[in-house]
């Protein structure tokens, strides 16, 4: 636990059914500031973890000698990631088209408020009150077809293209980055959870608000919902990381289930 303003970090990320684990998650913090990234990389004969290792590295470095909370800064961080990643390629480091998706948050200690940004389908949800008060929406083919009225939310865990991405970290054209626009201020209580496509595929929102219900530490939080991954997946499945972040002490609550919120 933090000793300026209370948060709490738990993180956990297993390779699934996968030979190699290619997520990669990490986060700093000092008096003023913390960043906390995931990353899902992919690319042939294990260059996925060459790109999210690079991406988690990168960011929380350039964060560390800047440590800085703003949308612009957001930004900055996930082009700097974007960058690194060209520049690995380019250098020589792997002769795959390696890529990654990635979420950051960052917290204002003296403001007490929070931003994100994400590129891909690593997501970043706020929880507050029992309640989701927000999800970032998904830079997929699938999101795509369902903000286009083709498809419904119910697509994004079964539809067979659901793993194809209209962004990500690696290209060397113009990405798509989702920032939220201002600082959200932060209440005691709030929740947010980071994770892979591995892991929202298998536990659903409602999910995800009744084990956090039943959670007083973020690491209780997380294994709990592993063990639904685990339950549900196929024994092929992806890789499956996440990190929770608790503000504050757990209030007592009471889940209320209902159609998430999601933006950008």
């Amino acid at each position: 636990m933090d000793r300026s303003i209370a948060l709490e970090t738990a993180y956990l990320s297993k390779p699934g059914g996968r030979g190699y684990n290619e997520d990669a998650c990490g986060f700093w913090s000092n008096d003023s500031a913390a960043c906390w990234v995931v990353s899902d990389g992919a690319g042939g004969h294990g260059s996925g973890d060459i790109a999210s290792r690079l991406v988690v590295s990168s960011i929380l470095e350039a964060f560390s000698a800047n440590p800085s909370v703003s949308s612009d800064r957001a930004i900055e961080l996930l082009r700097h990631a974007n960058d690194a990643v060209i520049n690995a390629k380019q250098s020589g480091v792997t002769k795959d088209d390696m890529h990654a998706t990635v979420a950051l948050l960052m917290v204002d200690r003296a403001t007490e408020s929070a931003i994100w940004g994400h590129v891909g389908d690593t997501r970043i949800y706020l929880f507050r009150d029992g309640d989701i008060a927000y999800r970032t929406r998904d830079h997929s083919l699938v999101q795509s077809f369902i903000d286009a009225g083709y498809s419904s939310p119910s697509d994004l865990r079964t539809h067979p293209q659901r793993s194809l991405l209209t962004s990500a970290i690696g290209s060397a054209e113009t990405i798509e980055l989702s920032v939220a626009g201002s600082l959200v201020g932060l209440k005691q209580g709030d929740a947010f959870l980071i994770c892979t496509d591995g892991w929202w595929e298998y536990v659903d929102e409602n999910c995800m608000l009744s084990q956090l219900a039943g959670s007083i530490e973020a690491n209780d939080w997380l294994v709990s919902m592993a063990l639904q991954v685990e339950r549900v997946a196929k024994a092929e499945n992806d890789n499956f990381s996440a990190v929770g972040v608790f503000y504050g002490a757990r209030p007592a609550t009471t889940t209320v289930i209902r159609p998430y919120p999601s933006g950008q």
